[in-house]
């Protein structure tokens, strides 16, 4: 039979986890009001910016004049992949559905015989992969201190991977992120950014006819860079509502688990000292019938 002193401070502590566990529940529920509106309000201005990019890019097709950015190096032997995750921990499955989506597509790319290096974005995704893949690595960025992810930031991780394909270290770029549905619903998503995806925005056609100044592949060159800083600060974003609404449900969660350990430790430590009690009075009892 557990000690009733033991039993009172397991109580006291699941108390104290379940005080923790909802005021974090509360922080995330204030954090992700702001959250999910900034990822909402970006998505109409990159649904909008791929349309365009996608008229251009019909428009100049797989010409050689077209940019790298664009039409690739014409080979695909190496890819960088950019995984996004969150710095801390204590929201579910969200830094692991992430890393899972990044780990297939590593064992995909190396089983096909291709070259794959890693950037991460957020130390758990590093933490999760690092184990198996830490020879992959080649960067990482840390984003524990700000505070409120802004443009500045994505565009500094866009300018490190254009920098990179510059350079020639990779043709394929692919960046890992979760997209924000629902508080209970968040999709590990996988998105290529160099080549320039725009296989879907061709197919739209709302029956506009566009005439661009300067040419195409002016704007094209301005715009391709931009795009790669627009698809990482959308991610970025989505990001942001996906972690704080899963931490919001892991730590409604934990709330009632604690709850329900509570009330299984009180019935525990009642019965307990009940029997404490009868066995006391048992002795009382056999006492005085001795006398």
């Amino acid at each position: 039979m557990p000690n009733l002193k033991d039993l009172k401070n397991r109580i006291a502590s699941v108390k104290s986890t379940r005080k923790i566990t909802k005021a974090m529940q509360m922080v995330a529920a204030a954090k992700l009001r702001r959250a999910q509106e900034a990822a909402e309000m970006a998505r109409p201005y990159t649904e909008r910016f791929n349309h365009v990019m996608g008229k251009l890019a019909a428009s100049v097709g797989d010409s050689e004049s077209a940019p790298p950015l664009l039409r690739g190096t014409g080979s695909d032997d190496t890819h960088l992949l950019v995984v996004m995750t969150a710095e801390r921990g204590l929201c579910g499955g969200f830094n692991a559905n992430i890393a899972k989506l990044a780990r297939a597509e590593i064992e995909k790319l190396k089983a096909a015989g291709k070259n794959v290096k890693i950037v991460t974005v957020g130390k758990k995704g590093r933490d999760a992969l690092k184990r198996d893949f830490s020879d992959l690595f080649i960067d990482h960025v840390d984003l524990s201190g700000v505070r409120n992810v802004g443009y500045a930031d994505a565009q500094a991780v866009a300018q490190g991977v254009l920098d990179r394909f510059d350079e020639g270290e990779f043709d394929v770029a692919k960046i890992f992120f979760s997209r924000f549905e629902n508080v209970v619903s968040q999709i590990p998503t996988m998105q290529q950014v160099i080549p320039a995806d725009v296989g879907e925005t061709e197919a739209e056609d709302d029956g506009a006819f566009y005439d661009f100044e300067p040419d195409e592949d002016a704007i094209l060159r301005e715009l391709l860079p931009r795009g790669v800083a627009t698809a990482i600060f959308s991610g970025l974003l989505e990001n942001g509502a996906s972690e704080q609404g899963a931490r919001m449900s892991a730590m409604d969660n934990a709330t009632r688990n604690a709850g329900e350990m509570i009330d299984k430790l009180t019935i525990e430590y009642n019965r307990s000292r009940q029997a404490v009690i009868t066995n006391e009075l048992i002795e009382i009892i056999s006492g005085a019938e001795a006398l």
